[in-house]
């Protein structure tokens, strides 16, 4: 396969058909090998336009919903990012590319030791990983400018909006299987500002 061209079709017909404008949010999706991150055996469907399965029962998401939330983020060069959920890596290697200091948490060890190995391989080995429950964040390296949670828990995390800074945002998905919606949580002066996006499917967040 040429991967390249791969992921030009890709952005061409999944995200800009979609609405997806950022050019530097373009740029890292080009530039981030997303194959890499998908084992070898599903590896032909790493430009599909859906979720793959990466094992352990998680998967690595739609090529849209990686542009639309990285897109949300509204990333700035030197921002310190909390992504709840590794999985695969590859929603850090984009978020990494857009110029964010990202610190992801990952429950699941195997996943956490293969995407550090693929973030390396991708030159995202500036990214920092740690295990342990991502409901829970990483309270020592509080605050944050962005978080970002790649699986769905039944409700927001209290820790979570906690470790925001003021005026940082943080976007997750929240909800029963099959009825989840993706939300943008602002820290405010007046506290927290939530806006519902759009309907998604994520796996559930794993409890601890």
């Amino acid at each position: 396969m040429d991967h390249p061209a791969a992921r030009a079709e890709m952005i061409a017909t999944q995200l800009v058909r979609r609405g997806i404008r950022s050019p530097t949010v373009l740029s890292a999706m080009q530039a981030v090998p997303r194959h890499l991150f998908i084992p070898e055996s599903n590896r032909d469907l790493a430009y599909r336009d859906g979720p793959v399965a990466i094992g352990e029962g998680q998967t690595i998401s739609q090529p849209y919903i990686v542009a639309l939330m990285s897109e949300a983020l509204q990333i700035s060069p030197g921002m310190r990012v909390l992504e709840v959920g590794t999985g695969s890596g590859y929603q850090a290697a984009v978020l990494s590319a857009l110029g964010a200091r990202v610190h992801s948490i990952e429950i699941r060890p195997v996943l956490s030791a293969v995407a550090a190995e693929t973030l390396q391989k991708v030159g995202a080995g500036d990214t920092t990983l740690h295990i342990g429950n991502g409901a829970e964040g990483i309270h020592e390296l509080a605050p944050f400018d962005r978080v970002i949670v790649t699986a769905a828990p039944a409700d927001v995390p209290p820790a979570l909006t906690a470790q925001l800074r003021l005026g940082g945002c943080m976007l997750i998905p929240t909800g029963a299987r099959e009825q989840q919606t993706l939300f943008k949580i602002k820290q405010t002066a007046a506290g927290l500002e939530t806006t519902p996006m759009i309907p998604v499917l994520f796996v559930p967040m794993t409890p601890a």
